[in-house]
């Protein structure tokens, strides 16, 4: 596909390009040049006036999921116009174009499906994936977001309908660090589903049997990525809502083979780590008398545990130091030394105590500082939970991280409320403003959108071969060390969203700085690194054609 509109064979095929389209803002002249009169209203409107339009039109619907088809038609449409009003309206777009409203989106993706976007790559087309992605249309590919379905947010197998979170994860690469939407590539993996409600669904959109598992899965998966590396040689891979099991293995697989990277493992782990970090700013601890309690052991929460294992070390405590200040609840009780089901990314962090699934038991046993909410069950931290947890803590730490909202182990709410407002409190999926007696409390949102945007964009600048866990702990300081001492006396431990592209910005500086650190750039690090990172990051204003 050219971006040069003159070699368009007509008006027509101009506005069908969502790269290039700009409707009825094409000029007077732009519309004699291009073959264009007559194809618009008369009328030439401005940026800002469509912005105007379209806002109005967003905010006349009911439903979250209306608004949600609504912007995605416009992105199909017109890909300057919806980075446009994004950007100009982060905060309230950003729980519909992605948590909580994408979860919603993906249970009813056949529902609501009006036009393909991205690549999608079944189980039948093993030894046809490179011509596959061959068919895309950009051949500068820097970004690619894949899923296989199999654990989307907290609501579990929706197979091809998961095709939503790679173009909601790439849409946020663009707003929030100006990666430029040409070099994006959303992928989604279909190997079947094991969801029955969805087998049974004449709308879905995927294939219609179980998920292959075993051999023929990871045949697929290696094709894949030989595939990507040899099409899009700088392409970023980011795995994305896998489970548990391939998550972990696909991670550690290509970790030190390919430029790819985890979002839920490694950039939940980061953006929480931020987090634990602005929280000790506020409680006046170092990290090393830090006690913390984990909730949920899979792909988020031993992810978190990890770094700041790594982060610890760090600061002077050995391995076994760090791990003993980390703890873990599963489903089936606390992760403990004794028990013979524990998988590898587990087992690293079994305690020697007894076994136990009463998290207050735990709660009295270890007096943890910080509670980590990564289980994907509501209600977990209930009123005794969060009353023993501030009288054990000046200020505790509660962090109910699991996505969408509905997942969340407490509401803000109820962390304010049951400690007297003295909760150091943070959510994966938003929360509004709480206001008890007269304070107001604003709750911090652990969202990855604070890291992975920046850290791809310091790769893709910095040309790093590969993305080291080092880069995700640099990210999640950078991240803490951007909050102002007026966010922090606010009880923010989350930089507000409009300053989202300033803060990707550090992220991307310190990230491309790494890289140059640890050997994995081809050539010399640039005197005018930060300048480059800047102009790399797409502004979302119409080009002139004439």
């Amino acid at each position: 596909m050219s971006n040069n509109p003159l070699l368009f064979r007509s008006g027509s095929d101009l506005l069908h390009d969502p790269l290039l389209n700009k409707g009825t803002a094409f000029t007077e002249q732009e519309r004699d040049a291009l073959s264009l009169r007559g194809l618009l209203p008369p009328r030439v409107l401005s940026q800002e006036e469509q912005v105007l339009r379209v806002l109005g039109n967003l905010r006349k619907k009911t439903s979250d999921l209306d608004k949600y088809v609504s912007l995605i038609a416009l992105l199909g449409r017109n890909e300057t116009l919806f980075y446009r009003l994004v950007l100009d309206h982060l905060e309230e777009m950003m729980p519909i174009i992605y948590t909580p409203t994408v979860g919603l989106a993906c249970e009813e993706y056949g529902q609501i499906f009006q036009r393909s976007r991205g690549i999608f790559i079944s189980a039948n087309d093993k030894g046809h994936i490179a011509r596959i992605l061959a068919n895309w249309p950009m051949n500068d590919v820097r970004v690619i977001v894949v899923t296989d379905g199999e654990r989307i947010l907290g609501l579990g197998d929706l197979g091809a309908n998961g095709m939503g979170i790679p173009v909601g994860k790439l849409s946020l690469y663009t707003a929030c660090a100006g990666i430029h939407p040409a070099v994006c590539l959303p992928v989604t993996i279909d190997v079947g589903t094991d969801n029955e409600r969805l087998l049974k669904d004449p709308l879905y959109i995927g294939l219609q049997h179980k998920r292959i598992r075993g051999e023929a899965y990871q045949a697929l998966i290696d094709e894949f990525i030989d595939s990507v590396q040899r099409l899009f040689p700088q392409a970023i891979i980011q795995f994305e809502d896998f489970g548990n099991q391939n998550a972990f293995s696909l991670l550690n697989q290509y970790r030190d083979k390919a430029r790819t990277f985890n979002d839920d493992i490694q950039g939940t782990a980061a953006v929480a780590l931020a987090g634990i970090y602005s929280s000790l700013k506020i409680t006046g601890q170092p990290l090393t008398d830090q006690r913390l309690l984990f909730i949920g052991a899979g792909e988020a929460g031993t992810g978190i545990g990890s770094l700041v294992v790594k982060a610890m070390i760090d600061e002077g405590l050995s391995e076994t130091e760090a791990l003993k200040r980390c703890w873990f609840l599963d489903s089936k009780g606390l992760v403990v030394k004794s028990r013979t089901d524990l998988t590898g990314h587990k087992r690293v962090f079994a305690q020697e105590a007894e076994p136990t699934s009463d998290i207050l038991e735990v709660i009295e046993t270890l007096r943890p500082t910080a509670l980590i909410g990564a289980s994907g069950k509501p209600g977990t931290f209930n009123e005794t939970i969060l009353k023993r947890m501030a009288g054990l803590n000046e200020r505790p730490i509660i962090f109910a991280l699991s996505n969408p909202t509905s997942k969340a182990e407490c509401t803000a709410e109820e962390a304010y409320r049951l400690t007297e407002g003295r909760a150091v409190f943070a959510s994966g999926s938003p929360f509004k403003a709480v206001t008890i007696d007269g304070q107001t409390f604003t709750p911090g949102q652990g969202n990855n959108v604070y890291i992975f945007p920046g850290v791809g964009l310091g790769v893709i600048v910095s040309g790093s071969r590969l993305i080291p866990d080092a880069m995700f702990l640099t990210a999640a300081r950078t991240l803490a060390n951007a909050l102002t001492q007026e966010e922090l006396d606010l009880g923010r431990i989350y930089p507000p969203l409009t300053r989202i592209r300033e803060v990707s910005t550090q992220i991307a500086l310190a990230t491309a700085n790494l890289a140059y650190d640890l050997g994995l750039t081809d050539g010399p690090r640039p005197d005018d690194l930060l300048e480059r990172i800047k102009a790399q990051m797409f502004d979302p204003v119409y080009q002139s054609f004439i």
